[in-house]
C-alpha cells in the first residue's frame, strides 16, 4: 500500500519537503554566521509563544511567529555576540522552557499539545497548515533572495562586508527575523526540541562536501529533504516518531560526509 494514497500523509510529504528546503538553504547562512545556538533558543522561545497561544485560545503557529520575531528583533537589538555567550543562552532557554511551562499549567489544554509542539507533530498537518506553510515559506524565500547578495558577503567574508561598508547590522537583523520565522515552521516538522537538526546538520554535511556556495546550498536543501522524505516513510512503515527518524537520517548523512571529507584529505 502506497503512502500517498492516504491525505494526512499527502500534507505530511508537502509541508516537510517546503520547510525541509527552507531550512536547508537558510541552514548555510546558519553554520557560516555561527548561529546555531541562536536558533535553538528560538525554537525554546517558540514553545513558550505557542504555549501562550494556546492558553490565550488562538492557533499555537500565531504564538509561535509572534514569539521568535519578537526575539530575533531583541537580539539583533541587543546584538548577536552577547547571546553567543553561554550563559547568556543558558539563562534564556530556560527563562522560556520555564514560561511555557508556566502557560501550560494555566491552560486546559497539555497532553497532545506538549508532544507536538515538542518533538513535532508532521502527520497531524492540514491542508490548512500546508498552505499556510507555502505563504511564510514564499515570504522567507523572497526576504532571502532580496537579500542574498548582500547576506552572502557578509556571510563568508565579515570583514570584507565592513570594509565595504555594508550595512551589517541591517543585514544581521533582516537575517535574524527570516531565521526565526524558518524555526516557527520547522517547529511543526520536528518539534522545538529537534528544530536544530534541519537548520544546522543538512548545512554541516553539506559543507563537508563542497567549498563552492551554490552548490552547498543544493546539497544542503537535498539532504534535509531526503531526511524528511526517509522520516515520514519510515515512521509509516514502522509506526514509530517520525522526528526519530529525520534526526536519524541526517546524522548519518552529516557523518557519512564527514568521512568522506577526511578520506579526501588523506588522499
Amino acid at each position: 500500500m502506497t503512502v500517498f494514497q492516504y491525505e494526512f500523509m499527502q500534507n505530511a510529504f508537502l509541508a516537510g519537503t517546503i520547510v525541509a528546503v527552507l531550512c536547508g538553504l537558510i541552514g548555510v547562512f546558519v553554520i557560516a554566521r555561527e548561529l546555531s545556538f541562536i536558533a535553538h533558543t528560538f525554537s525554546h522561545i517558540g514553545f513558550s509563544g505557542a504555549s501562550f497561544a494556546v492558553w490565550m485560545g488562538w492557533n499555537p503557529f500565531y504564538g509561535l511567529i509572534l514569539f521568535t520575531l519578537a526575539s530575533a528583533l531583541a537580539v539583533g537589538r541587543l546584538g548577536v555576540n552577547l547571546f553567543r555567550r553561554d550563559a547568556s543562552i543558558s539563562v534564556v532557554l530556560s527563562l522560556f522552557l520555564g514560561l511555557g511551562i508556566l502557560f501550560l499549567s494555566l491552560s486546559e489544554k497539555q497532553g497532545s499539545f506538549v508532544s507536538s509542539i515538542l518533538f513535532g507533530s508532521v502527520i497531524g498537518v492540514s491542508r490548512g497548515d500546508v498552505w499556510q506553510i507555502v505563504g511564510l515559506s514564499l515570504i522567507v524565500l523572497v526576504g532571502l533572495a532580496f537579500f542574498y547578495r548582500m547576506l552572502l558577503f557578509d556571510s563568508f567574508d565579515p570583514v570584507g562586508a565592513q570594509a565595504a561598508k555594508l550595512p551589517t547590522r541591517f543585514i544581521s537583523v533582516a537575517f535574524l527575523l527570516l531565521l526565526a520565522a524558518a524555526v516557527a515552521e520547522a517547529v511543526q516538522i520536528v518539534g522545538a526540541l529537534l528544530v536544530f537538526t534541519l537548520l544546522t546538520t543538512p548545512a554541516a554535511a553539506a559543507r563537508c562536501l563542497t567549498h563552492k556556495i551554490a552548490r552547498m546550498l543544493a546539497v544542503s536543501a537535498a539532504l534535509a529533504v531526503a531526511g524528511v522524505w526517509g522520516g515520514l516513510a519510515l515512521g509509516y512503515y514502522t509506526n514509530l516518531p517520525v522526528s526519530f527518524f529525520i534526526t536519524a537520517l541526517e546524522a548519518v548523512f552529516y557523518f557519512a560526509a564527514l568521512g568522506w571529507r577526511e578520506r579526501r584529505e588523506r588522499e
